[in-house]
């Protein structure tokens, strides 16, 4: 133990997706993180926490293999203190349809279905309240207190486990949020993503907190799921060799001016802390070079994931070059491992971008077959469709009848240039320089298909322009799929997030330019918006 150490927890760390933010988040209070990894590391653990990462049927299979299952069984039933975090609350029950039906440890009765209801989005993704059923030392004070939630599927109260039950959640209907028995403690929710609430449950399960008995419901489950404001950092290196972040319009980062330097708004983990103190609900790291003359291992925006980890504790996603590749010297990588490379530096979410288009296409062109072999299919079955997002980058297309294309079509209230009352939205790759034929529309209903959690919807038209998110593109996407639509590009003030929020569907709003500029800061996004009635986590 170190000299600062205020104590010792053992992390089971059984190798899927990140684990590293619970790390990060447990030293940030003072405490030593010793690794579990095998049978023996369980039987000398005396405190456990278990964040449970990826899909059920994987993470079981990685136990199995381990021989983990019988040991973790055992340390649950010895009551010794356990945290379960999201997978590792859902592990404890009877099973899971998730992954075409998988048994779980059995501990607690029942079984973990996936959500259902007419129009609700899927997956429960963002900041939602909880309601406490009894008094905790883990979750006393929390009324009022929004968490952050990334989960298709949920365990429900019924009598055979209502002594379990320590918190419910609403969303779509009463889902079980936490449970305690005794020292055995899990949560579906994500402490160590939830900001200060979050590092507070872990101080208290670490400190063992005792009751006091302040507890009871949240507040109107009308309030429900907020909408989310997310930073977005557009990160590559400059022409010194800098990592910086920066911004272009139309998707040019280059000065105008003579010699075209790329713009430098900052250093990408500086900025990540601010924006995190300022009330981003998620950080959004997009990586527009790639990197692909370095080893994966060197990769620059690996360190920043690592640095961001240690002092952000809300949702960090990362982008660009999530596909197979080969590096200088010579290794080749499947776009599974270099997704697994980013969740192990602490990214909880990677995007998606070109290959996206590639796969859509092939999509279709197959008559709608599933190979099981694309990125898509085998990051989400790995690591859960939550951890999939699909950024997609469209610019309009006017036609003058909507039979002049294959693509879906709306009719515009912004007519294009020769009067077209027709617009299709047609998606780009290589960063927007080249177009190709299919929509924004087509590739979402795909991707959903095949697996993705979460669309990021760009527009090149807007991209820098302070005019304001395109409803049209959004409402078109968003009334489209049952995954979450984040809404980018465009905004220029706070009430353009306002805005999109009541005319649209979509879950989230992105910005970068404004606020690395200091034009508008999140604070200021997140007051126009509960002035105006949105549910905000503040």
């Amino acid at each position: 133990m170190t000299r600062a150490s205020k104590g010792a927890v053992h992390l089971l760390d059984y190798g899927a997706g990140n684990v590293r933010s619970v790390r990060n988040a447990v030293q940030a209070l003072g405490f030593e993180v010793l690794d579990a990894r095998t049978p023996k590391d369980l039987e000398g653990a005396t405190r456990l926490i278990f964040p449970g990462v990826g899909a059920y049927g994987s993470a079981m299979d990685i136990l199995r293999e381990r021989g983990l299952i019988e040991p973790l069984r055992e340390y649950v039933r010895s009551d010794k203190p356990f945290l379960g975090v999201c997978l590792g609350l859902q592990l404890l029950f009877d099973g899971s349809e998730e992954s075409g039906g998988v048994e779980g440890l059995g501990l607690i009765p029942g079984s973990v279905d996936r959500f259902t209801g007419e129009g609700l989005i899927v997956p429960h993704i963002g900041w939602n309240l909880v309601n406490t059923k009894k008094s905790s030392g883990l979750m006393d004070g929390m009324e009022g207190e929004r968490v952050y939630f990334v989960h298709s599927y949920r365990a429900t109260p019924t009598e055979e486990n209502k002594d379990w039950v320590l918190s419910t959640c609403d969303y779509g209907g009463e889902f079980i949020a936490s449970v305690q028995k005794g020292n055995v403690m899990a949560c579906q929710f994500h402490p160590e993503k939830s900001g200060a609430t979050g590092l507070g449950v872990f101080q208290r399960f670490l400190e063992d907190a005792k009751p006091t008995g302040q507890f009871g419901q949240s507040a109107k489950v009308t309030d429900g799921l907020a909408r989310r404001v997310i930073a977005c950092l557009d990160v590559r290196s400059n022409d010194s060799g800098d990592l910086v972040v920066t911004k272009g319009d139309s998707y040019d980062v280059r000065e105008k001016s003579e010699g075209g330097d790329v713009r430098n708004l900052g250093k990408p983990v500086e900025l990540a802390g601010k924006y995190f103190k300022q009330g981003a609900d998620e950080v959004a790291f997009l990586n527009i070079t790639g990197y692909r003359d370095l080893p994966l291992t060197d990769a620059p925006m690996l360190e920043v994931l690592r640095r961001s980890s240690e002092t952000v504790f809300v949702p960090l996603t990362v982008g660009g070059g999530i596909r197979d590749f080969t590096d200088s010297n010579g290794k080749s990588y499947t776009s599974l491992e270099v997704a697994g490379a980013y969740f192990a530096s602490g990214a909880d979410k990677v995007s998606i971008g070109s290959d996206a288009v590639y796969v859509a296409e092939e999509y279709y062109a197959s008559g709608k077959k599933k190979t099981g072999k694309t990125s898509i299919e085998q990051i989400s079955n790995r690591y859960g469709v939550q951890a999939v997002v699909i950024s997609i980058d469209p610019r309009r297309q006017y036609v003058a009848e909507p039979s002049m294309t294959k693509n879906k079509c709306i009719e515009t209230a912004r007519p294009g240039p020769n009067g077209e009352k027709y617009v299709w939205f047609q998606c780009t790759v290589k960063g927007g320089r080249e177009g190709r034929d299919i929509g924004a529309y087509e590739l979402a209903i795909a991707m959903e298909a095949l697996g993705a959690g979460e669309i990021l919807l760009n527009c090149i038209d807007e991209d820098g322009q302070g005019n304001g998110f395109d409803h049209e593109l959004v409402s078109l996407v968003s009334d489209a799929v049952g995954i979450p639509v984040i809404a980018s590009s465009g905004a220029g003030c706070p009430a353009h997030f306002t805005d999109v929020f009541n005319a649209t569907k979509c879950s989230a709003a992105l910005a970068a330019g404004i606020f690395h500029r200091e034009e508008v800061l999140v604070s200021e996004v997140k007051n126009h918006m509960v002035s105006h009635g949105l549910p905000t986590r503040t």
